[in-house]
């Protein structure tokens, strides 16, 4: 299939998931402004994700940090101080870096010592979904405090299905990593709690449930409302369940963008 065809079906694809999240949220009596859409475009191409940001979309989410770093570069005017570099520095801005203003969102486990790399490389960075311990709260709040950077907002990834393979800690620790996040980090906003549900979803309705119990227990301890406390949970195939069941933050990848290829992922 030619790129631009593959483009088109993009945007058309991302205006069904739009069109889906608000009939789900109205199901649920959800406002549908409440509930956000995170693309996720790893393995994709720059090109791709400027057709779905021309048709409207701001939010984008990435999983691996260098692959994050080299799609939102920044390119600072000081660097160009020639007539001719100039030039080289407008036509960057229009035709290779991605607009400044797309809203980031890092999903997923982070290596301890990749903290500084990512902050340091994407300040655009809106949100990290991926706080499972008290040593990746401790390298992400530092390394805001060293860039200067605004309070960086945070989930904390719960390991709702109890499998090994994946990233998050357990329910039961939910609630002191969130008093630790909450109390200890100053640069870091605890905004809410993210879990990826079975890949056969089967048991899904559980794993959404075990996360919405973990925000009673967290918004208890802290004192918080819970409509201050986000759900982030559903994904391309089971979206439309979790926002029913709660989610204010859907992370939705091949359903808009087509199946990936991980041939050209880079390294972590």
């Amino acid at each position: 299939m030619a790129a631009s065809a593959v483009e088109g079906a993009a945007v058309t694809a991302l205006r069904s998931v739009l069109l889906r999240v608000r009939h789900a949220a109205e199901r649920a009596g959800t406002r549908p402004g409440r509930v956000r859409v995170v693309a996720v475009s790893k393995t994709k191409p720059d090109s791709l994700i400027r057709q779905v940001y021309d048709a409207g979309h701001r939010c984008f989410g990435e999983n691996y940090v260098q692959e994050i770093v080299q799609k939102a570069p920044q390119v600072s005017l000081s660097n160009y101080k020639t007539k001719k570099s100039f030039h080289l520095f407008i036509y960057i801005l229009l035709f290779w870096q991605l607009p400044e203003d797309i809203e980031w969102h890092f999903i997923g486990h982070l290596q301890s010592n990749k903290a500084k790399t990512l902050l340091g490389g994407v300040p655009n960075l809106a949100l990290f979904e991926g706080v499972d311990n008290e040593k990746i709260a401790n390298c992400l709040d530092r390394a805001v405090s060293n860039l200067g950077r605004n309070p960086l907002k945070v989930f904390i990834q719960v390991n709702t299905s109890g499998e090994a393979s994946k990233s998050g800690i357990d329910p039961s620790g939910c609630v002191r990593l969130a008093e630790y996040v909450k109390l200890r980090c100053p640069n870091l906003d605890f905004s809410g709690l993210m879990t990826i549900g079975m890949p056969d979803y089967t048991s899904t309705p559980e794993n959404f449930r075990t996360l919405s119990n973990c925000r009673v227990e967290v918004c208890k301890a802290l004192g918080m409302a819970e409509d201050e406390c986000e759900l982030s949970m559903g994904m391309s195939g089971d979206f439309e369940q979790a926002i029913e069941m709660g989610s204010t933050n859907v992370r939705v990848g091949s359903t808009i963008f087509g199946s990936r290829d991980y041939s050209k992922k880079l390294p972590n």
